[in-house]
C-alpha cells in the first residue's frame, strides 16, 4: 500500500511545487519616525542645558492654541528653579532666538528660595502658574509695568483683580542673592530686576504669550491647554 502512494506524490510533485513561494515575501522597510516640532524648535533654539525641555513642550503647546495673541513672542518662566537662578526667558519665535533670561521673583507666600505653592485667590501673595496675554504698559507704584491677562479659569484668571502685572522692583536686583540666600519676593506678580524693566516690558507687551511653569500636577489636571497633562508629570518624576 505504500509503495503505489509514494508513486501517487511523486507523480504530482512537479505539480505541487508550483504553489510554494520561490521568494520569502517583502517586508516594508521601517519609516523614519519625525521628531516631533517642540524637539525640533528646541534645538533649532539652542535652548539645551538653558531652558527645560518639558517646560518648553508645555509652553509651546498652549501658545499654538491662543489664537488672540499678536506677537510672536513666548515669555517663559520656569518655577522649578530657584529664585537664585535665571528662570525667565523671552523667546522670539519668528527669528527662532533667545532674547533675554533673567532672574524673577515670585510670590512671599509661594515659597522661599522655590515656589511651591500657588494661587488664584486675592490676598493670597502667591503666584499664580498658567497662560497670559500681556496688555498695555501703565506708571504705578512700582515705576514701569505691564498688565497681564490669565487665560485659565480659576487658575490665573483673578490677575486683574490681585493686581498681577509684570514690573521692576530692587528687590529682584541679583546682587541681593549673595547677602539673602535668595531673591526678594513679591506678592505675586513676576518682578524683574530694574535694570531690564523697560527693555523686557516693551519687547512683550500688548498680546504676547506668558507661561508660568512648576511642574506641578494639580496645574496639569486643570489646564484646557496641555493634552498630555498626566504623562508630563510622571515623565518629570520618574
Amino acid at each position: 500500500m505504500q509503495k503505489p502512494f509514494l508513486i501517487f506524490l511523486l507523480s504530482i510533485f512537479p505539480f505541487l511545487s508550483s504553489f510554494v513561494p520561490t521568494s520569502s515575501p517583502t517586508v516594508p522597510s521601517e519609516q523614519p519616525v519625525e521628531a516631533p516640532a517642540s524637539d525640533l524648535l528646541y534645538e533649532e533654539m539652542q535652548l539645551e542645558g538653558i531652558v527645560s525641555y518639558m517646560a518648553f513642550r508645555q509652553a509651546l503647546e498652549g501658545y499654538s492654541k491662543i489664537e488672540n495673541k499678536s506677537k510672536e513672542i513666548l515669555t517663559l518662566i520656569d518655577f522649578t528653579k530657584p529664585s537664585t537662578e535665571e528662570r525667565l526667558y523671552v523667546l522670539d519665535m519668528k527669528s527662532k532666538k533667545m532674547l533675554f533670561k533673567s532672574v524673577v521673583s515670585h510670590g512671599r507666600n509661594s515659597g522661599e528660595n522655590f515656589a511651591t505653592s500657588f494661587s488664584n485667590k486675592v490676598g493670597s501673595y502667591q503666584s499664580s502658574l498658567g497662560f497670559y496675554l500681556t496688555d498695555k504698559t501703565y506708571q504705578g507704584k512700582n515705576g514701569y509695568s505691564l498688565l497681564l491677562d490669565g487665560l485659565e479659569a480659576g487658575i490665573n484668571d483673578r490677575a486683574r483683580e490681585r493686581a498681577i502685572v509684570m514690573h521692576g522692583a530692587p528687590y529682584a536686583n541679583p546682587d541681593l542673592i549673595s547677602s539673602n540666600g535668595r531673591l526678594g519676593r513679591s506678592l505675586g506678580c513676576p518682578a524683574i530686576p530694574l535694570s531690564l524693566t523697560k527693555s523686557v516690558i516693551n519687547t512683550i507687551k500688548e498680546g504676547s504669550v506668558l507661561f508660568i511653569y512648576a511642574n506641578n500636577q494639580d496645574y496639569m489636571a486643570k489646564s484646557a491647554f496641555l493634552a498630555n497633562k498626566q504623562a508630563d508629570f510622571l515623565s518629570m518624576n520618574q
